[in-house]
């Protein structure tokens, strides 16, 4: 008798291998990832349960009212996002979305500082359902359809 592995025997081999590695290489990737991951919370869940400081996290909510404070640098901004039943303080130093006013959906990324207040370090305004293009501005429903139609041929 020979050692050598029957062809059978080596394709069992193989595909025990191939699935060794496919295992090892999503934990690897799920292991690297793990603090790369940015979880979505409203203001009443970041009241109720906060996260640890430092950690990236994103608030999602509504910029409320008369909240939006502007520093004597001019580049950083304070204000308050709520959900209807929470509020939470946020801060923000940089250059900001030209859609981002009061009354407007915000997400902001960033992690909470140890006095309660989010420090954004990135802001996305969110733009109302009623977006216009401002190429398509002033047109009549039909004119938009005829020129809508006009770019899919």
């Amino acid at each position: 008798m020979t050692g050598a592995i029957k062809p059978k025997h080596q394709r069992l081999v193989l595909l025990v291998l191939a699935l060794v590695a496919l295992i090892a290489a999503g934990l690897l990737a799920a292991w690297a990832l793990r603090n790369q991951a940015s979880y979505f919370y409203l203001p009443s869940e970041i009241v109720a349960e906060p996260p640890e400081q430092d950690r990236a996290v994103r608030l999602g909510g509504m910029v409320e009212a008369g909240s939006i404070v502007t520093a004597a640098d001019g580049m950083t901004i304070s204000f308050i996002v709520g959900d209807g039943e929470a509020r939470v303080p946020v801060t923000f130093t940089g250059i900001v979305p030209a859609l981002f006013v009061e009354g407007s959906g915000v997400v902001a990324e960033g992690s909470m500082g140890a006095n309660g207040t989010f420090l954004a370090s990135n802001l996305l305004a969110k733009h109302d359902e009623n977006y216009m293009p401002r190429e398509l501005e002033g047109m009549t429903t039909e004119e938009v359809r005829a020129n809508v139609e006009g770019t899919l041929e």
